[in-house]
């Protein structure tokens, strides 16, 4: 549909209006009518905007001289900035009023006042037509709406995100000592540049790290400022795990979100001494917890309310730019612990939308444009709620210059996009660009260095690009990002997060240890299952390349991407970066937990334990980029919790002493629990399920060896499908496989040749075994591969983790024994 030509200059105008299209038959009766979604109007009048957005604090070196407020609203009719001296309502603040100026062709308004306001706060008062005007988004009519609203651009922020703060970030008072001088660790590999592939991520909760730690000074627990206490035992750790080889960590979101009050004296507690005392599968801890889950100072976070500022509730003081302070000081922190920062951005949703709720920011500005909506109108919500649209060049723009600012005024290292499949391929892509473009020499940050990755999950209305090409799993290939390799996490644990969570994987006793729960099939299928989902891991070791090639379970050789069957797409990837491998994650069970839920009864805790070490070495030992849970490493459980994002404290405890366990600490919650209780009541009362602090030290020694074992060698970080390619091979593979076993080689060139890579090892073999049994490889193309080789233990195998079993691992005439449930590595040394 177009405009008719005699009304096309209007069209600036129209879009400040409720508009219908109505249809008419030959004698001029109303037939039909529609509303009209405008945000394709808007982004072919507006929508190439570049200027300058937000506060500007512009001045001299002398101070500041002027305030320069912009805000794109291109459909509001009047725009009143509302400035205050103090950051909420009832200081004796009535607020001053300047009316604002939109621009002529660029649908932006604008106001300057003096340098006084810099320190002080403003929002927006907007009169515009809004769709929900009249009422809630399912009914009602829209109307001209005034509403008040903080800037969408907004760097800092009061308590509870009620008024935006003037400020400039780069003023020398919001930076902590050193801050423009700082330097990142430098990358394992060669080069200045870090490369994915030499990544190893932690996932890591801003508030789990520090709030129930006695260690850290009591009005710190649970802040940016945690990070910065040297000696305490969170922090300890962490240096433990960047020595050995760790490099990010991933904090979950740390932006303004809106589900935490972020003034301490409106923060709801209970009593966790009382918590303690309750039976071990009691349903009142989680009454206890939900009762206040909504007014704690715990949340995910997934629910954004600004983009652009650090959550008020991690910083000491919520007011104003402590919060920036205290953020650079965390990212300050990390980095002389040897760590890098990535960031955790959620830009494909809201938490809220409309013309009245509080939280409400974007859709107050431009109604109808940055969220996407149905062909009937409604705003989409199959992210959970009020999804954003990057197909529109505003919102796309937004997202880009977010990024840009947390990489340079934050120094931020990459960015994992939540439900990133739910935004353009093309804002991915341009985001990716703009980031790489930063040097240290202009904007004090490297971009090259800069790693983007998230979930690429492929459903809902973008579901085969239907709304764009978006950045789902197979889109991704060839553009350098990575997504989240879910195969591995589905061979190796079983079943899936929308499935019963005892359905057994290659680890978790699939044919080797039945737990009898549910129906598996018989052993022929179980067995053949096995086979299918080695497959699956097997493509993922191999760094989930979609053309690497191997002998599948039928003795033909098959791409990764039609590993376990024709047409899987299980590879997917073009490069080895653009695959993050993991077994577990914030979403979901622990890894602990997934083991114990899918374990036969008659399975010993020692050797759950083991299975958790197995897993974490798969991830570690597998071609591109490994990522870790937090806890992953202490055996960390949530009392069988699969969705903790408001479950508290109480069941997210993170224990790096090592002097307690979460297992067993009550029901969880009811909510996302409830139709599990029947079977993990009876796991959650027994205590001798619960592991002690010997196989919890012995499971973080664990993760510090493969970590080193990691670092010790490019050959386990490969940067290109070529390397792949050409250095690694799988043994114990055909029809004739012995079930349960992999086997991985890894070779160099010769020493001196120009493709050498590792100035250590000739060779590297990594064996996997997940049964209960001591297994050999007999495989004769294996036993010709390293005929005339020495190969042993690797140097760094059971010194970091001393470990019995390891003693029955040898390798004798071109066949290695691998014991039960292990993980071994052997090498041929230079």
């Amino acid at each position: 549909m177009r405009i008719p030509g005699d009304v096309a200059g209007d069209v600036a105008w129209m879009l400040k209006c409720q508009l219908a299209v109505t249809a008419h038959d030959a004698d001029g009766r109303l037939r039909d009518a529609t509303s009209v979604q405008s945000h394709g109007a808007l982004d072919d009048v507006f929508g190439g905007y570049e200027g300058e957005l937000g506060c500007v604090v512009d001045g001299t070196a002398g101070g500041a001289e002027e305030v320069r407020v912009s805000l794109w609203a291109p459909n509001a009719r009047r725009v009143t900035l509302l400035l205050h001296r103090g950051p909420r309502g009832g200081d004796g603040d009535d607020g001053y009023r300047v009316d604002m100026r939109e621009g002529e062709r660029d649908g932006v308004w604008r106001a300057s006042v003096g340098a006084e306001w810099v320190g002080g706060y403003y929002r927006y008062e907007i009169e515009t037509y809004h769709p929900w005007g009249g009422g809630a988004p399912d009914g009602g009519l829209g109307s001209i709406v005034t509403s008040v609203v903080t800037d969408p651009y907004s760097r800092s922020l009061s308590a509870d995100g009620e008024r935006t703060h003037v400020c400039d970030v780069n003023a020398p008072e919001l930076k902590p000592p050193g801050w423009d001088s700082l330097r990142k660790p430098k990358p394992p590999g060669a080069g200045d540049a870090f490369e994915p592939t030499d990544m190893a991520i932690y996932e890591l909760h801003v508030r789990d790290f520090s709030a129930l730690d006695e260690s850290t000074p009591a009005h710190l627990r649970g802040k940016y400022a945690a990070f910065t206490c040297e000696g305490t035992t969170p922090v300890r750790h962490l240096k433990n795990l960047a020595k050995a080889g760790l490099t990010h960590v991933h904090l979950l979101p740390s932006y303004d979100f809106g589900s935490v009050p972020e003034r301490v004296e409106n923060q709801a507690t209970v009593d966790h001494a009382w918590l303690a005392s309750l039976p071990s599968n009691s349903d009142e801890q989680q009454a206890a917890i939900g009762s206040i889950a909504n007014d704690d100072a715990f949340n995910w976070g997934y629910d954004p309310v600004h983009y652009g500022v650090p959550e008020g509730s991690y910083a000491t003081d919520p007011d104003g730019g402590t919060r920036i302070v205290e953020y650079r000081a965390m990212v300050a922190g990390l980095a002389k612990m040897g760590l890098r920062t990535v960031c955790d951005v959620v830009y494909n949703h809201t938490l809220s939308a409309g013309p009245h709720d509080g939280r409400s920011v974007l859709d107050k500005c431009v109604p109808g444009y940055y969220h996407r909506r149905n062909l009937d109108g409604f705003y989409e919500n199959s992210t959970c709620c009020n999804n954003t649209a990057s197909e529109n060049s505003m919102m796309e723009r937004l997202i880009v210059d977010d990024l840009v600012h947390w990489a340079v005024d934050y120094k931020i290292d990459g960015f994992r996009f939540d439900l990133m499949g739910h935004i353009m391929l093309r804002t991915i892509l341009r985001a990716r660009d703009a980031l790489a473009a930063l040097t240290v020499e202009r904007d004090g940050v490297d971009g090259r260095s800069i790693y983007l990755y998230g979930e690429g999950w492929d459903y809902a209305e973008v579901e085969r690009n239907r709304v764009g090409k978006n950045a789902s799993q197979l889109n991704l290939a060839g553009t350098g990002v990575g997504s989240f390799n879910d195969r591995l996490r589905e061979g190796i644990m079983g079943g899936s997060p929308f499935g019963d969570p005892r359905v057994q994987g290659v680890l978790t006793g699939l044919y080797f240890a039945p737990n009898g729960f549910i129906d598996q099939g018989t052993a022929d299928n179980q067995r053949n299952r096995v086979m299918e989902d080695c497959e699956k891991v097997i493509a993922a070791m191999a760094g989930n390349l979609k053309e690497y090639r191997f002998v599948n379970r039928k003795g033909f050789s098959t791409p990764g991407k039609d590993a376990a069957w024709v047409g899987s797409n299980v590879g997917y990837a073009a490069e080895p970066r653009e695959t993050v491998n993991y077994v577990s994650a914030h979403d979901n069970e622990t890894l602990f937990d997934g083991i114990m839920l899918r374990s036969a009864p008659d399975v010993p805790l020692a050797v759950r334990c083991r299975l958790n070490r197995v897993a974490v070495a798969v991830v570690a030992f597998s071609q591109g980029v490994p990522f870790f849970h937090a806890g992953d490493e202490i055996l960390r459980s949530k009392s069988l919790d699969r969705d903790s994002y408001n479950s508290g404290d109480w069941f997210n405890r993170l224990d790096y002493t090592g002097e307690t366990h979460n297992f067993g600490v009550g029901l969880p919650g009811r909510d996302k629990n409830g139709d599990r209780y029947g079977y993990i009541g009876h796991l959650l009362g027994d205590l001798s399920l619960r592991p002690g602090r010997d196989e919890i030290s012995r499971s973080d020694a664990h993760m510090r060896e493969c970590l080193a074992i990691r670092r010790s060698s490019p050959l386990f970080r490969l940067r290109t499908a070529a390397d792949v390619d050409r250095r690694v091979t799988f043994y114990n593979v055909g029809p004739e496989q012995e079930p349960g076993l992999i086997a991985m080689m890894v070779r160099d060139a010769p020493e001196g040749h120009p493709e050498q890579l590792c100035d250590r090892f000739q060779k590297v073999l990594v064996c996997v075994n997940v049964t209960g049994h001591a297994v050999t490889v007999k495989d004769e193309q294996l036993g010709l591969d390293i005929y005339g080789c020495s190969l042993e233990a690797h140097p760094l195998q059971g010194m970091v983790c001393p470990d019995e079993y390891l003693a029955s691992a040898t390798c004798v005439g071109g066949a290695p024994t691998v014991p039960p449930h292990s993980v071994v590595v052997f090498v041929e040394r230079r």
